[in-house]
């Protein structure tokens, strides 16, 4: 496709969107819809779209379980979703499971008698890196701005969810409650992966000072490798650029395709200089972000780099209607991540994240499939609009790029 012609192509087809229906999974069979549901070397990939297909894969998966629970999320609500997974967890505690949650202090609203409940029924419930406890840590600022950014689910050490998805009604279906769901993505992995996810969970419980664990619960015998679908996260003290460097590395390899999704796209200049000599190679690069946001700033300073995309030749789309944001990428049909990190310096600087990396043609073509099944609620941002907008935009713009470290 030359860079002139603004056309999409069609998207594939639900049904050529590969099913294992027909196959064994490695482990528990989940019954939720999915988007798509394939087989990739030694994991089982459910990939799932919004809340309506996430909540209920979750929900299914911690019924079924049977030895242990880790949960770890950003942002917690005592609303109806979070008293949905609240009951959930408990149930399962008072079955004598280990529930372990975890959620971040600063994103995070729920009360103490939410907490409580929940431990009154067994489950043990860490707030991560409280405010209240940074006035008394001699480095503050970083205590404060490091955030546990992190959604992940494991169940049993056999199957794990992670992705962008929160537990609050943001993301209810409207049979749930909800109004206008956000536009979210998330990935629900059977295999070694999940020893991956929980290995990291693990770690920023014992850093968060969590209660003690049944240590042999949490078998780590599957934890094996498989370079077809990987975790990769920033950690409490280590690999903060792994998830940065992942997609540099497979942006400066591409030659056909760079397709992402990312709900905050303030990425460093490197990451914006590999982004633009792709496209001028002659590289297919798209980028979908949220045109309504929950913060505004973000947008604005995004908007600042718009004009450099434009002029190497990339294409931009802005989500209209609900809040876009899913960070997933599909790189040349085969290199797929789908995770919590934006592309922002506090998700690659600062935040513990966690994003699946999956290598596999038939999930890249999923991938494409979901991309392009949100391309029509989106509205393109062409050179000639960009050069209109108006003065008080481009000063906005401005003012927010100023600010991108701390956005």
């Amino acid at each position: 496709m030359s860079r002139g012609d603004s056309s999409l192509p069609l998207a594939p087809s639900v049904d050529a969107i590969p099913s294992i229906d027909a196959l064994p999974p490695p482990t528990t069979l989940l019954r939720t819809p999915a988007f798509c549901d394939m087989v990739v070397g030694s994991h089982r990939l459910r990939l799932l779209q919004d809340g309506a297909q996430a909540f209920p894969a979750m929900l299914e998966a911690i019924a079924h379980a049977r030895s242990t629970l880790c949960l770890e999320t950003y942002i917690l609500r005592d609303d109806h979703v979070g008293q949905t997974f609240a009951c959930a967890l408990a149930e399962r505690a008072r079955a004598g499971v280990e529930v372990n949650l975890l959620y971040d202090a600063w994103g995070s609203s729920v009360s103490s008698e939410y907490v409580e409940g929940l431990r009154e029924a067994g489950a043990r419930v860490v707030a991560f890196r409280p405010v209240l406890h940074a006035l008394q840590n001699r480095k503050l600022l970083r205590h404060v701005v490091r955030r546990n950014h992190r959604k992940s689910l494991i169940v049993d050490s056999q199957i794990a969810f992670t992705g962008g998805i929160n537990l609050c009604d943001d993301y209810a279906p409207r049979d749930l409650g909800g109004a206008l769901p956000w536009r979210d993505t998330h990935l629900a992995l059977e295999g070694p992966a999940a020893m991956e996810l929980q290995y990291y969970f693990l770690r920023t419980w014992k850093k968060a000072k969590g209660p003690a664990l049944d240590e042999p619960l949490y078998s780590l015998a599957s934890r094996r490798p498989d370079p077809r679908v990987r975790v990769i996260t920033s950690d409490v003290h280590r690999g903060r650029a792994g998830i940065r460097d992942a997609y540099r590395a497979a942006i400066k390899k591409a030659t056909r395709r760079i397709w992402i999704t990312n709900a905050y796209f303030l990425p460093s200049l490197g990451f914006l200089h590999a982004l633009s000599e792709a496209a001028k190679r002659g590289v297919d690069v798209r980028i979908m972000v949220p045109g309504t946001t929950d913060v505004p700033a973000v947008l604005h300073a995004s908007r600042s780099i718009y004009g450099r995309l434009l002029e190497a030749g990339a294409r931009l789309y802005e989500w209209k209607g609900r809040v876009l944001h899913a960070k997933t990428a599909v790189i040349d049909g085969y290199w797929s991540t789908v995770g919590s990190s934006n592309l922002d310096m506090q998700s690659l600087r600062q935040n513990l994240e966690a994003n699946a990396l999956v290598e596999d043609e038939r999930f890249g073509l999923a991938m494409e499939a979901m991309f392009l099944s949100d391309v029509p609620h989106c509205e393109e941002v062409t050179a000639s609009r960009w050069e209109k907008r108006p003065p008080w935009e481009r000063a906005a713009s401005w003012a927010a790029y100023l600010f991108r470290d701390w956005l």
